[in-house]
């Protein structure tokens, strides 16, 4: 089923969202319930104060997960706060085509924080002395990739001009946070049969779509208590 197989009732224009496809099973449940102003303008500033004002536990996970960081980058745009989005190559044998955040597999005897700026500088350019780390978002783990992910939160001045560096990634974006939380855009969805089903965010703009654990990492940004 594609990205654009979603229709809304809310009376929101929706947005297509690419071509991305996703694997939805057949019992889906669609919920359009955005828990945040749809009008609102973010600023990194915003963003930042509840992450730097909290602290992110270690979560149970399975035995044989691989541990992994992301960086999670923000900066003050023209139109409020952006936030650095990557899309993953075609030649991927993983998550093709996904949206995702620059992030990898940790080295022995890294910190999640040195994971995610080097895989940041190797993946887009990013100088590693640029970035000023705010914090963590809550772990997770996701079960395709079998990895432990620490969402790592900075910011910059401004947004900087990256590109990809290896295969990994095709594009690099510098998405504005009210695009992502302007109306007709967010949509939740649960997958599974309750007790087991869980849900999954879902971000569709007008040529990609962000679900999955970027999705997840986005929204738990966004809904902190502030």
């Amino acid at each position: 089923m594609s990205a654009g197989a979603i229709e809304r009732p809310d009376g929101a224009t929706r947005r297509p969202g690419g071509r991305q496809q996703i694997p939805r099973p057949s019992n889906t449940i669609v919920e359009f319930d955005a828990p945040w102003d749809l009008h609102a303008t973010w600023s990194v500033d915003e963003l930042i104060a509840p992450v730097a004002a909290s602290s992110a536990p270690m979560l149970p996970t399975f035995p044989d997960a691989k541990h992994s960081a992301v960086l999670l980058l923000l900066a003050d745009g023209p139109d409020g706060a952006e936030v650095l989005l990557t899309r993953r190559s075609m030649r991927m044998r993983n998550h093709k085509g996904e949206i995702s955040f620059p992030g990898g597999r940790c080295d022995d005897g890294e910190s999640a924080v040195e994971t995610a700026i080097r895989e940041a500088h190797e993946e887009v350019g990013l100088d590693p002395d640029a970035p000023q780390v705010i914090g963590e978002l809550e772990h997770l783990s996701t079960i395709v990739s079998k990895s432990y992910i620490v969402p790592v939160v900075a910011r910059l001045d401004e947004p900087v001009a990256l590109a990809p560096r290896t295969m990994e990634a095709d594009r690099v974006m510098w998405t504005p946070i009210r695009e992502l939380t302007m109306p007709g855009t967010y949509h939740r969805e649960r997958w599974g049969l309750a007790p087991l089903d869980r849900p999954l965010h879902f971000f569709h703009l007008d040529d990609e779509t962000v679900w999955g654990a970027t999705a997840r990492m986005i929204f738990d940004l966004l809904t902190l208590p502030r």
